[in-house]
């Protein structure tokens, strides 16, 4: 009998665990950013009156502020364990070679070059489509969606400027884009996660994926079509020279063969190098100052992302994560709710992570008990992981991708954030799939 309800009993035991530790205050600082960055620009009108930097500081004394039971000492060292994470220390370092990659390739006249291309061939009303499909093929193809947008953020720029079309909008189409490949790429780290800690096949977890989102990324294509559509631009310089373009092409070609991103990044950045030497667009006593331009472009980024996940590690230890863990799990029971169930429990993590992989990772133990208690398959599973935690990394505006596209055009998050349609409209695929579908165990 012992053995019987063993698992039971640990079951028990584990969540008794999570509501003992699980604090809604910890959630606090996520809060007081919101409050303190939402509001002084509903209030002023203006969201560059609150520098996104100093309200991620603000909330990181709060999170220092709280839980007197741990020493100062201690917190430093959580929060510095929480910024040497291996996904942390990535994305900084992509950040900074995409950086190299778009002060070198723009010095070297790349993005201007690239742009009167496009426009050249795609028909009027079609560039923020093509902005958007782009950004889907290279986002699948290298895996990230942060690189994806510091590569084709440059050129939303230089799209909205010869067309006259919104760079809010643009820059949704990039956003969009990436996200798309984040959900779905093979090499992708959430891809990886989701299917791990769900113990199923990678290509079955892309069948059940695609099928749910390829609705959402149709409907995508046809409303930037239309939005395209309200404006026939005419561009009267659309001159390229096919060298200058070479370094964006290798970036392409990479990607699409699946390179790792950085070997792409920096064999953009010399290839672009080499062009603007050849060109004349700059002499070799400049070359590394544009570099170091576009290196120092993305240094606010950087530090954000570290401060975050200075927050994030502090949330964490506070019991910000085990509580939103517990309110989720409390509130399922029936296979449909488990679906829901896991789903919300993605979006939620990610919220309090502002990391999609550390999302699936944290959030994926507990999806593998509601899965199993109530029917829900493997890949299915893995599926509604990775959907709804990138639908909330594409949405939130703290996240990383949305802070890279406002970084690298002038914007601000909730500039982009109207034009986020993919995101969105992935997750309400998501539902939809999870309220109609006929469910095989």
């Amino acid at each position: 009998m012992a053995d019987i309800s063993s698992n039971t009993n640990n079951r028990g035991i584990i969540m008794s665990q999570n509501e003992k530790k699980g604090r809604a205050s910890a959630l606090l600082p996520i809060i007081v950013f919101l409050l303190i960055f939402l509001g002084s620009g509903f209030i002023t009108g203006d969201f560059y009156s609150m520098p996104a930097i100093v309200a991620f500081l603000i909330a990181l004394v709060v999170a220092f502020a709280q839980n007197r039971e741990l020493k100062f000492a201690e917190k430093i060292r959580l929060a510095a364990a929480g910024v040497g994470d291996e996904n942390i220390i990535t994305m900084c370092l992509i950040f900074l070679a995409a950086g190299a990659f778009s002060g070198s390739v723009k010095a070297a006249g790349g993005v201007e070059s690239t742009v009167a291309l496009g426009l050249a061939i795609l028909p009027s009303g079609m560039a923020v489509a093509g902005l958007f499909v782009i950004g889907c093929f290279i986002s699948i193809s290298m895996g990230t969606s942060v690189g994806t947008i510091t590569a084709l953020a440059p050129i939303a720029v230089g799209i909205s400027e010869k067309t006259g079309f919104s760079l809010a909008l643009c820059a949704g189409a990039v956003v969009g884009g990436a996200m798309f490949g984040d959900n779905l790429s093979m090499i992708s780290d959430t891809t990886i996660a989701a299917v791990k800690t769900q113990g199923c096949e990678m290509k079955d977890k892309f069948r059940e994926n695609f099928m749910i989102v390829l609705p959402a990324a149709i409907v995508t294509v046809l409303i930037f079509l239309v939005l395209g559509g309200k404006t026939d631009y005419v561009v009267k310089d659309l001159s390229y020279n096919i060298f200058k373009v070479l370094p964006y092409l290798v970036v392409l070609i990479g990607a699409l063969a699946g390179i790792n991103v950085f070997i792409i990044l920096i064999s953009g950045t010399v290839l672009s190098l080499i062009v603007g030497l050849a060109t004349g667009a700059f002499g070799a006593a400049e070359m590394f100052v544009h570099v170091g331009d576009g290196i120092m472009g993305m240094y606010d980024i950087t530090v954000i992302s570290m401060i975050v996940a200075c927050i994030v590690a502090l949330v964490k230890e506070y019991g910000g994560i085990d509580f939103v863990l517990s309110f989720i799990r409390k509130r399922i029971s029936s296979e449909k709710g488990g679906e829901l169930g896991i789903a919300a429990l993605s979006l939620l993590v990610d919220m309090c992570t502002a990391n999609n992989t550390v999302a699936i990772v944290m959030a994926g133990p507990i999806a593998k008990e509601i899965s199993s208690d109530f029917g829900v398959t493997p890949r299915r599973a893995a599926s509604l992981l990775d959907m709804f935690s990138s639908m909330g990394q594409g949405l939130i505006p703290y996240g990383a991708q949305l802070l890279a596209a406002a970084s690298l055009t002038g914007l601000t998050p909730f500039d982009i954030i109207p034009y986020c349609f993919y995101p969105i409209l992935m997750g309400v695929s998501g539902l939809v799939f999870i309220f109609i579908k006929k469910r095989h165990r």
